[in-house]
């Protein structure tokens, strides 16, 4: 650059922005955060200070997303490269990557998502739901070739194979690993046909299970109508999912376990309430028929017993003596009614046949003839006898 000329401010600004970018490589620089803003633009900016120097920073949106948020007064680690903004004629580092000072930054970003959710009470314990205790169909979010589906399919299998198992494939690492989780989990739900949900993977390291450190998947699992169990890992790992989920399963078969009883211990434990059940109906039908025993001993019951007697005896008397006055009453009325159809015989015509009288009626209006003057010659009559009738024609008759 000849110095002997006049230049524009631009022109030396823009000499000073071309030899700091030719320059300088990029390098790491450690600072504090200070005034940090994430514009709606999706651009950064913030400012990196120690104790005696500062030093204005930019990231830019393409540069991707953090998985933490830097905070005022973090230490932070920024790697990137020196240019100036010809605007304002300032230096700056443009950073194109962004680490949490002293600690990673995964771990960071699992620290800050776990304490936000916990404000909001996706970590309650109140609102956690028992799990159903005979569950027909059981939901499994979770890789359809990894460890885990086997694992979970061989358990419920061997401890309830009338339980079936509905699986939703999803991706459960990597890029786009956390939105079908959470769409698994949305669409078993909207399914309506399962009872309770196994969410997981088999174990790995931080960025192996970071799908189920995702926020999605931990609303996802929050906004769940059907129980929840996470089953991410090994016993030792943690994720935000195990601290939403209504019961957290250390691995997918123990996650398998603890959904489905074991039928053969579930038939055990029936038969052994069968016979509890049963020994204690028998011992309280010995204790009945005891306490019966021994009230029957007492002097009230014998009493009781020799009063049922004493009227048992009373009722045979009062059957007999009812029997004879019956007889009584009956052979009195018999008495009375012989008397009275001797007397209806005496005036019975029937009577007077048998003596050898007959009874003439004029044919043809059937009256009885008492009197020979009421005949002409030429009549007919029908003259009954005490056997059988006969028809006869007057020829003649006597006053």
């Amino acid at each position: 650059m000849d110095l002997s000329g006049t230049y524009t401010v631009s022109e030396i600004t823009r000499t000073i922005k071309g030899l700091l970018d030719e320059g300088l490589m990029p390098l790491w620089v450690e600072g504090e955060v200070s005034n940090y803003v994430h514009h709606t633009s999706g651009h950064r900016y913030f400012t990196l200070k120690d104790e005696t120097s500062q030093l204005r920073c930019v990231m830019w949106k393409w540069q991707g997303q953090l998985r933490f948020r830097p905070e005022d007064g973090m230490k932070v680690v920024a790697y990137g490269r020196i240019s100036v903004y010809e605007r304002g004629g300032q230096y700056q580092l443009v950073v194109s990557e962004l680490q949490p000072a002293g600690v990673g930054e995964l771990q960071l970003a699992f620290e800050q998502l776990k304490e936000r959710l916990a404000k909001e009470g996706l970590f309650d314990e109140s609102r956690k739901r028992a799990l159903p205790a005979f569950p027909v169909r059981i939901g499994v979010v979770t890789s359809p070739t990894g460890a885990a589906i086997r694992d979970i399919a061989h358990v419920i299998g061997r401890r309830f194979p009338s339980a079936q198992v509905v699986l939703w494939p999803a991706r459960v690492q990597g890029e786009g690993a956390a939105a079908q989780i959470a769409e698994g989990i949305e669409k078993l739900n909207a399914y309506g046909e399962v009872d309770v949900l196994i969410v997981g993977r088999g174990g790995g390291s931080l960025e192996d299970l970071w799908a189920f450190n995702e926020e999605e998947v931990a609303r996802a699992i929050y906004a769940s109508r059907i129980p929840v169990v996470s089953a991410v890992g090994h016993e030792i790992d943690f994720v935000i999912a195990d601290f939403v989920a209504d019961r957290r399963a250390p691995t997918p078969s123990a996650a398998a376990e603890m959904v489905v009883r074991d039928g053969a211990e579930l038939m055990r434990e029936v038969r052994n309430l069968r016979g509890r059940a049963e020994r204690a109906l028998m011992q309280r039908l010995e204790e009945g028929e005891r306490r019966v025993q021994d009230l029957g001993s007492r002097y009230v019951f014998r009493r009781i017993g020799d009063m049922l007697t004493q009227y048992g005896q009373q009722v045979d008397e009062l059957e007999h003596r009812a029997v004879r006055a019956f007889d009584h009453g009956i052979g009195e009325q018999v008495a009375v009614y012989r008397g009275l159809m001797g007397r209806l015989d005496a005036l019975s015509p029937l009577a007077a046949l048998h003596r050898g009288f007959s009874v003439c009626r004029r044919l043809p209006e059937g009256m009885v003839v008492t009197d020979s003057a009421v005949l002409d010659i030429g009549d007919r009559m029908a003259v009954r006898f005490e056997q059988g009738e006969a028809v006869c024609l007057v020829e003649e008759r006597s006053a």
